[in-house]
């Protein structure tokens, strides 16, 4: 739409004539854009919607600035009219022509009724200001409510589509409304989705983001923030849908792998309580662990894990699953470290056992293994540690003499290196 020359002094008819020109270009100009506007689909819709909230106020104010735009329009066109009728009188216009065109073309000239209120008065110029203004007001609104309209109903169309093939799978695994978090998240997502939709289509404008700076008519953006939180949750629920589709599809493998998981840890505790009967028999004056019986519980939990799998209950599977799986390898660790403990005098005495026998090859190789005193000693030691039960604190306390006496009658700088070594 364009711009009237500001007013000025008597005009002669070269200005007369150049001024009904542009002003006829400027008519035709403003009459594309108003006939644009009416055509505009967003303004159909608007027209033809059940509007709510804020997008109803302001289109009943907008519909009221389109009258008035036409009705400054009818005007500014009858002021063409009448201005083209003066020049049109005589071929060379008189000066009272030219006084009467310069105040129709320049002055306030141009009188609208003001619907309610008193009639306004305005300039060409001023007359296509406001007329300026009202269509880029009506415009923006139209052009908000339609881009509103053109992404949001579509894309949640689409994911509501989404929705229900998400729901149908997750009814065929057991994910259900009531029995799994999931089932009543895919509930919540279908009822906002749903609302989500209605108000968009009645209150478009609420969900719309004007652009900072922007004074371009449609300047902003839909407000996607409900319609992407709902997409993000709907991506999460599927995400547990394809684990416990995988659940169903590997279900056998895990649960053959538990049961010999927890069959090991079974055979390590028996094992460690065997040693234990040993331990005690073998070894006097230390601790011995208690040994566990077998995990019970996880038995349980498995003979439920496979029920549910027979049954198809997928949904309640899956982290049943994963809770046996990390209790299966914790209680492995047990056992382990049970037997380990258990086992621990065993393990020392076999090391006492060790370290005689090797201080006593290490004197035989240089003569001494007939040495009476080396060969009490050895035997007192030999008698604790083959003897049962065992006593490892006074055994201790007789290999280390042995090795003192060998370290002495070694003699050489090597042998309290020897000894100290040999302690450690």
């Amino acid at each position: 739409m364009g711009v009237t020359d500001p007013a000025g002094p008597v005009m002669d008819r070269d200005e007369v004539d150049r001024a009904l020109a542009r002003l006829g270009q400027e008519h035709e100009a403003i009459e594309t854009s108003l006939l644009a506007l009416q055509d505009h689909a967003g303004r159909r819709l608007l027209e033809g919607a059940e509007l709510t909230g804020v997008t109803r106020e302001r289109w009943q104010a907008t519909e009221d600035r389109i009258t008035r735009l036409w009705a400054y329009f009818d005007a500014y066109a009858a002021a063409l009219r009448s201005a083209r009728e003066i020049r049109a009188r005589r071929r060379w216009s008189s000066r009272e022509d030219l006084v009467e065109l310069t105040d129709l073309l320049r002055g306030e000239s141009v009188t609208v009724a003001g619907g309610g209120t008193l009639s306004e008065s305005f300039s060409l110029t001023t007359l296509v200001d406001r007329m300026n203004e009202l269509y880029a007001t009506s415009l923006d609104l139209v052009v908000a409510a339609d881009a509103v309209w053109s992404a949001l109903p579509a894309r949640i169309d689409l994911l509501a589509a989404e929705l229900q093939r998400t729901r149908k799978l997750a009814h065929s695994v057991g994910v259900r409304p009531g029995e799994h978090p999931s089932g009543d998240d895919l509930e919540r997502i279908t009822r906002t989705l749903t609302k989500l939709r209605e108000d968009v289509v009645r209150d478009p404008l609420a969900f719309w983001v004007p652009a900072e700076g922007s004074s371009a008519p449609g300047g902003g953006r839909p407000d996607t923030t409900v319609y992407d939180r709902e997409a993000r949750a709907l991506e999460d629920v599927r995400r547990e849908i394809d684990a416990v589709l995988t659940v169903r599809q590997d279900a056998e493998a895990r649960l053959i792998r538990l049961r010999d998981v927890l069959s090991r840890a079974d055979r390590t505790l028996a094992e460690a309580r065997t040693a234990r009967g040993e331990v005690l028999a073998k070894i006097a004056a230390t601790e011995v662990p208690v040994v566990s019986g077998p995990p019970t519980v996880l038995h349980e939990q498995l003979a439920a894990a496979a029920e549910y799998r027979r049954q198809a209950q997928w949904h309640r599977l899956s982290p049943l699953l994963e809770s046996l799986e990390r209790k299966a390898e914790d209680e492995l660790l047990r056992a382990r470290e049970s037997l380990t403990a258990v086992t621990a005098p065993l393990a020392v005495r076999a090391e006492l056992r060790g370290r005689l026998d090797a201080y006593r090859a290490k004197v035989a190789r240089h003569g001494l293994a007939e040495d009476p005193f080396l060969v009490e000693r050895y035997d007192a030691a030999r008698r604790m540690l083959w003897s049962a039960p065992c006593d490892l604190r006074v055994a201790e306390q007789a290999v280390l003499r042995y090795q003192q006496l060998a370290s002495e009658l070694l003699g050489g700088a090597g042998a309290p290196q020897d000894r100290k070594g040999d302690q450690s």
